[in-house]
């Protein structure tokens, strides 16, 4: 759990920090920019969902496989 929740908080961090130096740097106008960084936002949060379904479904199996010796048949 204590990888996951590193992982979820590098990925939010590293995303401000990009958005960050992009503002700065960027030779576009504030409206490009602003779309810019909406499209990219829901990249993100698309690209986190999609982990974490990926995760989740790594650990319902790890569970089943944890319980199977413990079922009765």
């Amino acid at each position: 759990m204590q990888k996951l929740f590193s992982f979820f908080t590098g990925v939010i961090m590293g995303g401000l920090v990009g958005a960050t130096v992009a503002i700065l740097l960027a030779p576009s106008s504030g409206e490009e920019m602003r779309g810019r960084i909406q499209e990219r936002s829901i990249q993100l949060r698309d690209e986190i969902k999609t982990v974490a379904e990926e995760r989740r479904a790594e650990l319902e199996r790890e569970l089943e496989n944890l319980r199977a010796p413990y079922r009765k048949e």
